[in-house]
């Protein structure tokens, strides 16, 4: 997926009021201000109580559910092969969330887990630096997060 496609998808969540957070390997890039390395989906946290409306709006863009981890995660693909890769997170009053995991875990996002970024010249909501850098925790590192996670810890 490239950033006019990434940046597209943002408008259309925007322009129906539906809260997402670009989240992975484009959410590094996000605050790093451009593109470092391709990306082959694009990973989004959103406000688990839209999730009927989410699924709905990606189902008229196209966007048919691949995987289905739900409550946990599901996967989207288009016919043009773009993909989409979906986390609900449940928010407290506080601004904080919980996403389910398998197996009965759970993945804390912080109240200032949620920040802003820049993909294609354009402003987009993101995940901030410090929680991308809680995600990457907790298992082996690929290639792809040892790029993602020096270029973080730089920024």
């Amino acid at each position: 997926m490239n950033g006019d496609q990434v940046t597209a998808l943002l408008a259309e969540f925007a322009a129906h009021g539906l809260r997402v957070w670009v989240a992975g390997g484009w959410a590094t890039d996000a605050v790093v201000g451009r593109q470092t390395r391709p990306h082959a989906d694009l990973d989004l946290a959103f406000d688990a109580s839209r999730q009927a409306e989410l699924l709905a709006l990606l189902d008229r863009l196209g966007f048919v559910t691949t995987v289905d981890w739900l409550p946990v995660r599901a996967e989207l693909t288009a016919p043009d092969g773009r993909k989409v890769d979906i986390h609900p997170v449940a928010f407290r009053p506080d601004g904080s969330g919980v996403q389910s995991g398998l197996d009965g875990a759970t993945f804390a996002y912080a109240a200032d887990g949620f920040a802003g970024g820049v993909i294609d010249g354009r402003p987009v909501p993101c995940l901030s630096v410090d929680q991308q850098l809680r995600f990457r925790e907790g298992y082996p590192p690929r290639e792809v997060d040892h790029h993602d996670i020096a270029l973080l810890r730089a920024h």
